[in-house]
């Protein structure tokens, strides 16, 4: 197969996503032991549903096949999004994050605080600490915190019970 460029292609999913009122995130190939995924991840302010992505790979689908892929998926980046691109910063700006490093900082390598800028190349965190400044390129991983509390319980049955799975591995019962 002809070498595809995969970056016009990716500005060109970016141009489809935005007709559509949706970001494109994100587009990589993975090799991946089972074949060669293409991920590409689309979100909007209110979340995406299965039928955004369902209507957004029936868009891109022609557009992506000169790509040698065995697997397309097409999914929401999800709460814990990495921040990668400026206007992700931005728009974390004043929450929690955690930042994952290459090599530790002040003796470790995951660092967590409210994320107070973007500065020449740093990424400013309020800790309990204080400040820490961190090169960009020293973080593997940036990410926001999800907190879990207050999340509504889930019906995984089908029986309509919400099951409360807090504290059943330590007591060994359900509540």
């Amino acid at each position: 197969m002809a070498k595809v460029n995969t970056s016009s292609l990716e500005t060109r999913c970016s141009g489809i996503a935005e007709e559509m009122g949706f970001e494109l995130v994100d587009f990589c190939l993975d090799r991946e032991p089972t074949g060669i995924y293409l991920r590409i991840y689309i979100d909007k302010p209110e979340g995406i549903s299965l039928d955004d992505c369902e209507k957004f790979h029936k868009q891109v689908r022609p557009l992506v096949e000169p790509l040698d892929f065995d697997f397309m998926e097409v999914s929401s980046p999800g709460l814990d999004r990495p921040l990668k691109k400026d206007r992700d910063f931005e728009r974390a700006m004043g929450s929690e994050i955690e930042v994952r490093l290459f090599k530790a900082i002040q003796g470790s390598k995951i660092l967590t605080g409210i994320l107070a800028g973007l500065e020449n190349g740093e990424i400013v965190l309020e800790t309990s600490q204080g400040e820490i400044r961190i090169p960009r390129k020293a973080a593997a991983l940036v990410k926001p915190v999800v907190d879990m509390e207050g999340i509504e319980e889930v019906d995984l049955s089908g029986d309509g019970q919400a099951e409360n799975f807090e504290d059943t591995e330590e007591s060994g019962e359900e509540k």
